[in-house]
């Protein structure tokens, strides 16, 4: 089975949004299965990382991610990563044929380009790390390499959508503490229970960030099973473990 890539045209750069579709992995995680940290075979993970960089038109050993926390965090690369991956959650570089690379399952994978100025970047920005700022982390860094606010595009690519995203009282308490503004990315749910909009609320990020162009793909992790992996699908069908899904961009 051939890879699905699914891409903007909003970004000139070479990018992807891969689905799992393609991959060597098997069972819970059939599919182009990414992720490292799973519980995956690591040599079927590094055939399928594999196959990423050669559809990004790379070796494998140029294909860059991070030890990803769910912080504000952003590394800004001039080479490809060698050893351990520096702890953050979003990658910067204006070095041509570095692909940046971002695991997700269920939260935003976000890719942002300047090609009017050759800097690019990409972001892991689940709950946490969009409202802690990794999204404004990731252009205040694009900038300092060269970038343009207004002429940064940046994609949001498959997320959990706000149908699937039933959440507790506390966690709506934490958005508004930082401010009452946010309560229009919830929906009243049963019970207690809401239901929050994350691709709506990094979109509202981004554009309040001042970049020249913001865009969500549309596509919801928890329910398309035979596209992409999800956390929480995962976790209401009590399985052991999950794949991850990879975002990728390159100058």
């Amino acid at each position: 089975m051939t890879l699905e890539i699914l891409t903007s045209d909003a970004i000139k750069a070479r990018h992807g949004f891969f689905t799992r579709k393609g991959g060597a992995s098997s069972g819970i995680f059939a599919g182009l299965n990414c992720g490292p940290g799973s519980s995956d075979q690591a040599e079927i993970v590094a055939i399928n990382r594999a196959r990423v960089a050669d559809a990004m038109g790379l070796g494998s050993e140029a294909l860059a991610s991070v030890h990803q926390i769910h912080s504000p965090d952003v590394v800004t690369l001039t080479e490809p990563v060698t050893g351990e991956k520096p702890k953050a959650d979003a990658l910067v570089t204006r070095t041509p044929g570095i692909a940046l690379a971002i695991l997700t399952a269920d939260c935003q994978p976000v890719l942002f380009a300047d090609t009017e100025n050759g800097v690019i970047g990409a972001a892991h920005a689940g709950w946490k790390g969009a409202l802690a700022g990794v999204l404004e982390s990731t252009i205040d860094a694009m900038e300092a390499l060269g970038a343009k606010r207004s002429s940064i595009a940046a994609v949001i690519g498959p997320t959990i959508s706000q149908r699937a995203y039933e959440v507790g009282p506390e966690f709506l308490d934490a958005f508004f503490a930082e401010g009452d503004e946010y309560s229009r990315f919830f929906a009243n749910g049963e019970g207690d229970r809401y239901l929050f909009d994350l691709p709506a609320f990094g979109l509202h990020r981004l554009r309040e960030a001042g970049v020249g162009h913001a865009e969500w793909t549309r596509h919801c992790t928890y329910s398309d099973p035979e596209r992409f992996y999800s956390y929480r699908r995962t976790t209401h069908a009590g399985e052991a473990d999950y794949g991850r899904l990879i975002s990728v961009i390159r100058l």
